[in-house]
């Protein structure tokens, strides 16, 4: 069946996260800390080993009191900065001040960049007439980090668990995307970066279609083959 929508998954998908090391520095340098290479080094690998960076490298343990949490980071805004604020603490930075500004930093336009290839394939989308949703599970307002590199207006429904109260791989979150697209799940497809829960959509009936979650300047074209999907 000729598939007439696309969901996209967000992070990893059509937007990466700033390096941790870039994250770290801005927020120390507004903060008027001055650190030297090697002392930014060691906090910045501390914070990706815990999994401070939404968006960034997983943890390497989640410590047994934060297991429910990170669990249902994506239900709820609160969630979300609970989570990966404890995460950020495992690094035992020696700023309190610190773990708000990062996750606050986190949520800024500038921490985010597209792929080389997002805007053409939105455009692209967009100019046959395929209509497209954004479905992540995440506990913030996206739309504005679209708004600020111009691509909010190439996206029909932003679909955000936190609004929701439910998270991929519940079928339910996307079910809501493809009514939001006025189309049946058979008629659309999901592009991701994660098997697990951007398969939640196979579920319903959506073709599945895989990208690999690497930096901006690694993958140039990894969502140009998206464009066959909707031939």
């Amino acid at each position: 069946m000729t598939i007439k929508g696309c969901m996209f998954d967000f992070s990893g998908t059509l937007l990466r996260v700033e390096p941790t090391r870039n994250w770290l520095g801005t927020v120390l340098q507004r903060m008027g800390i001055v650190l030297g290479e090697a002392e930014l080094t060691a906090y910045t690998e501390r914070l990706e080993r815990a999994g401070g960076l939404p968006g960034g490298a997983a943890p390497e343990r989640v410590p047994a009191r934060l297991e429910r949490l990170w669990r249902e980071r994506d239900l709820s805004a609160e969630h979300h900065r609970a989570a990966y604020t404890a995460l950020a603490r495992e690094a035992e930075l020696p700023w309190e001040e610190a773990y708000a500004a990062l996750y606050d930093r986190h949520m800024e336009p500038a921490a985010w960049s597209p792929y080389p290839d997002t805007r053409e394939v939105l455009e692209e989308l967009r100019r046959r007439g395929v209509p497209v949703a954004v479905v992540s599970n995440i506990g913030w307002d996206l739309r504005p980090v679209f708004r600020a590199h111009g691509l909010e207006a190439l996206v029909d429904v932003f679909v955000l668990s936190f609004e929701h109260g439910v998270q991929k791989p519940d079928p339910r979150l996307f079910r809501v995307a493809c009514e939001g697209l006025g189309l049946q799940p058979e008629r659309v497809a999901m592009v991701g970066d994660d098997r697990r829960a951007d398969g939640g959509a196979a579920v319903l009936g959506c073709a599945l279609h895989l990208v690999d979650h690497l930096p901006v300047e690694q993958r140039p074209s990894g969502l140009l083959p998206v464009l066959g999907l909707t031939a």
